[in-house]
C-alpha cells in the first residue's frame, strides 16, 4: 500500500505540469490549500443559484440547472458530458397555500406551505375542526373523535438526540404518512408539523405519499410556531375550525435527465468511482443546502483533481441526479441503464447532508472493511476530516448498492442542516465558503484513494 505522501511523490514525478504545491506535505493537505485559496466552490454554488434557483423536477427551472450543469462540466475539464433522460414526476405548487382559523378576534392566519404530491382543495376552500394527535397509535385511539376533522401530527423533531439525522428520521414518518393515516380514519385533511429542531416561521415542505385504495386528503407543512400556537388553542378550545386552500396539483410525468460527466481513468477506464449529489431541490427556497451543496462538492472534487493535473487510474464519473426529492427517478434510472455496468463500478459516493464543515465519511460493509480502509484516510483525519463510520451511501446511489457497489457518504456537522432543510430559508447566505470548499477537498482525496487500485478494490 502507498501512502498518500508517496503517492504525492508519484504524482510530483509523473506530471510535468504539475503546480509547485503539489510537491509539498501530504496531498490531501494540498487539495485543501487549493480549494480554499482558489475559492471556487462557492462561485460555481452561486452560478447554479443564479441559473435554477427553482429546479424542482420536471419544472423549467430544473430544465435550466441541466443545461447550466453540462455547461459547467464541460468548462471544468470533465469529459464525456452528457444528459442521460429518465422520466420524473411533475407536480406543481401553484400560488395559493393558506390556513386559518375563526376566532372571536377576526382570523389568525398559520403559516403553511403544500407537501410535495398533495391534491388541492378544489373550487373552494376545506372547512373543519381539528384534532391534534402526536402519533399515528394516537390517531388511531382517537379515530371516531377524527372522523370528518384536519389533523395537527403534532409530534416534534426530538432534540435530545445529537444526530440530526436519527432525529429527522424519527419524526418524517408522519409527514410522508400522514395523508394515509388521517385518510384510514376519514379525516379530511393532514397539517404536519416541520421537521426541524428549529422554532420558526418558517415551514418546511418535503414528500407525502398516498395509497391508491384510501381517499386523497390535501397535506400541508405548518411552521413549528405555528404548530405550537394553534396546538394551544385546540387545547383552550377544541372546537376550533379551519380553513385550508391550496391549489396545489400534479401533472403526471415529464421528460427530466441526470447530468454526467467523466475524468477518464488512464490504466483501468472502464473501472468506475461515481461521486454525486442531487440537482432537483424543493421550491420553497433555493436548495443552496439540499443538495446545491452536494452537486458543487462533486464539481469541485473534479476541478481540483483536472486543474491539479492529478492522474487517475481508473474513471471518476460525476452524476447529478434528476430526482431525489419527490420520486427517486434520478437514482432508480442511473441503475437501470447502468446495469450491465455496475459490475465494473468499484464504489459510489453520495453527498446529500448540506455545505457544512465535514467530518469525514461513511461506509458500507463490515468492521473489518472499513478498519483496513480508515488507514487511507489519515492524511484526512490529521485535518479533522478523517472520521470513517458504518453506514454509506444515500438515496440516489442506494439502488446500485443491490449490485453489491461499495457505498460511501461525505459527513458533515449536521446540527445546523434542518434548520434550513426544505424551506425559505435554504439560500446562498446560510452557505459557508469554506466550509463548502472542504468538502469538496475531502471528496477528492477520497476519490484519489478510490480509484487506484493498489488501494482500493471492491
Amino acid at each position: 500500500m502507498r501512502t498518500a505522501l508517496a503517492l504525492t511523490t508519484l504524482l510530483a514525478c509523473t506530471s510535468a505540469q504539475s503546480p509547485p504545491s503539489l510537491a509539498r506535505d501530504t496531498l490531501a493537505q494540498q487539495l485543501v490549500d487549493r480549494a480554499l485559496d482558489d475559492n471556487q466552490a462557492i462561485a460555481i454554488l452561486r452560478g447554479l443559484l443564479a441559473a435554477a434557483p427553482k429546479r424542482l423536477s420536471g419544472s423549467p427551472g430544473m430544465d435550466a440547472a441541466q443545461q447550466w450543469a453540462v455547461g459547467e462540466m464541460r468548462r471544468l475539464g470533465l469529459e464525456n458530458v452528457r444528459l442521460e433522460k429518465v422520466m420524473v414526476p411533475c407536480w406543481r405548487r401553484g400560488t395559493v397555500e393558506r390556513l386559518s382559523a375563526k376566532t372571536e378576534h377576526g382570523d389568525v392566519a398559520y403559516p403553511i406551505t403544500a407537501l410535495g404530491g398533495s391534491i388541492g382543495t378544489g373550487d373552494a376552500p376545506l372547512r373543519a375542526q381539528v384534532v391534534v394527535v402526536r402519533s399515528f397509535e394516537e390517531l388511531r385511539a382517537r379515530a371516531a373523535e377524527a372522523k370528518g376533522k384536519m389533523v395537527l401530527f403534532n409530534r416534534p423533531m426530538p432534540r435530545v438526540l445529537r444526530n440530526t439525522f436519527s432525529a429527522y428520521g424519527d419524526a418524517v414518518p408522519q409527514r410522508g404518512n400522514g395523508a394515509i393515516e388521517a385518510a384510514k380514519v376519514g379525516a379530511v385533511a393532514a397539517i404536519v408539523r416541520s421537521v426541524t429542531t428549529s422554532l420558526d416561521d418558517d415551514p418546511h415542505t418535503g414528500a407525502m405519499y398516498y395509497r391508491d385504495d384510501l381517499p386523497k386528503v390535501p397535506a400541508v407543512a405548518i411552521s413549528t410556531n405555528g404548530a405550537d400556537a394553534l396546538a394551544a388553542r385546540v387545547a383552550a378550545d377544541e372546537a376550533v375550525e379551519l380553513t385550508l386552500e391550496l391549489d396545489c396539483a400534479s401533472a403526471g410525468e415529464v421528460e427530466g435527465a441526470n447530468v454526467v460527466g467523466e475524468i477518464v481513468g488512464h490504466e483501468k477506464p472502464e473501472e468506475i468511482v461515481v461521486i454525486g449529489g442531487h440537482l432537483d431541490a424543493w421550491d420553497t427556497g433555493d436548495g443552496a443546502h439540499d443538495d446545491g451543496a452536494g452537486c458543487v462538492h462533486c464539481l469541485e472534487a473534479a476541478r481540483l483533481l483536472v486543474q491539479g493535473h492529478i492522474p487517475l487510474a481508473r474513471t471518476l464519473r460525476v452524476v447529478l441526479f434528476a430526482n431525489e426529492e419527490n420520486g427517486l427517478r434520478g437514482g432508480l434510472g442511473y441503475a437501470a441503464q447502468h446495469a450491465d455496468e455496475l459490475a465494473h463500478h468499484v464504489a459510489a459516493l453520495e453527498t446529500d447532508h448540506g455545505g457544512f464543515d465535514p467530518r469525514g465519511f461513511s461506509m458500507s460493509g463490515n468492521d473489518q472493511a472499513r478498519a483496513a480502509f480508515a488507514v487511507h484516510l489519515t492524511p484526512l483525519r490529521e485535518l479533522g476530516m478523517g472520521v470513517l463510520l458504518p453506514g454509506g451511501g444515500g438515496a440516489d446511489i442506494n439502488p446500485m448498492a443491490k449490485s453489491g457497489v461499495p457505498m460511501f457518504a461525505l459527513l458533515v456537522s449536521d446540527h445546523r442542516y434542518f434548520d434550513y432543510h426544505h424551506s425559505a430559508r435554504d439560500t446562498l447566505e446560510a452557505v459557508n465558503e469554506r466550509e463548502l470548499a472542504l468538502g469538496g477537498a475531502a471528496i477528492a482525496f477520497l476519490a484519489t484513494v478510490l480509484t487506484d487500485p493498489q488501494r482500493w478494490t471492491r
